[in-house]
């Protein structure tokens, strides 16, 4: 594999430790210190994607959930918002892995081609994936819990993106490959007082408990496209929802007067 087929990280360093053992004790911490329900064949999460000091706890309980869950050579379907351009639909990248202070993960390539060229779900944005933070943050976690087994498949959407097509291709997927898992990235309600974020994020997640898309589609979620993506795979397939924790940047990190929501959501099959 050649060096240029690499995407190399953009976020270690300033969402993330830089250093690969400060990263690895943290990313353990976090999972590890996690208190979830237990839950069997969880199929998907929702995690949130800041900064780890904010954010980092309740990432934790997602992959917390996840870790348990997972078969050899597992195939990671990691899907989150475009912050940086718009990719007019859905972008997946070009290279053939994403690269981390604990190493590079594979993208399955050829999963990839089926979408880009025979499916035409996606098409190649590089400039997209190369600053995106959303995707990174969430792969020191997927290392920690499951080691090199398993390849992803990161696709960037933004409000233009058709999510019929992706949600149905996933869910045929998800039927044929009981390895396959999908981890959506999304942040809840920006920049709201305390009391306001709490309200505005808790109807989000009951919306999202209760599998009410036009709920939250009007709802305040920077990954609201991808995971109605993951709401259109988990009616499919008869997948439940369910919290594993909420905060703040007002509980985690920050003043309470502007604050942005985090929360942990696990999909199981029924």
């Amino acid at each position: 594999m050649t060096a240029a087929k690499v995407r190399k990280p953009a976020a270690a360093g300033r969402f993330y430790p830089a250093s690969a053992s400060t990263l690895r004790n943290v990313v353990r911490q976090y999972i590890g210190q996690a208190s979830v329900p237990t839950l069997q064949r969880v199929r998907a999460v929702i995690a949130p994607h800041a900064g780890y000091a904010c954010s980092g706890a309740v990432a934790g309980a997602a992959f917390h959930a996840l870790q348990g869950n997972f078969e050899s050579d597992a195939i990671v379907y990691l899907l989150g918002p475009a912050h940086y351009k718009p990719v007019h639909g859905v972008a997946a990248s070009s290279a053939e892995a994403f690269a981390t202070p604990l190493g590079t993960v594979p993208i399955d390539v050829h999963t990839v081609a089926r979408l880009v060229t025979a499916d035409h779900l996606a098409h190649f944005d590089d400039e997209a994936h190369t600053p995106e933070h959303c995707l990174e943050v969430e792969l020191p976690f997927l290392q920690y819990a499951l080691g090199e087994r398993f390849r992803i498949v990161p696709l960037l959407f933004d409000d233009e993106a058709d999510i019929a097509g992706p949600a149905e291709f996933l869910a045929n997927e998800i039927r044929q490959r009981p390895d396959a898992r999908i981890v959506v990235s999304s942040d809840l309600s920006h920049y709201h007082p305390y009391a306001e974020a709490v309200r505005l994020d808790r109807a989000l997640v009951n919306a999202i408990l209760a599998g009410d898309r036009k709920r939250v589609a009007v709802g305040e979620a920077c990954g609201r496209i991808p995971i109605l993506c993951l709401m259109q795979v988990a009616q499919r397939l008869a997948w439940q929802a369910h919290l594993l924790t909420y905060a703040n940047s007002g509980d985690t990190c920050g003043p309470k007067h502007e604050v942005v929501g985090y929360a942990a959501l696990a999909f199981t099959e029924l």
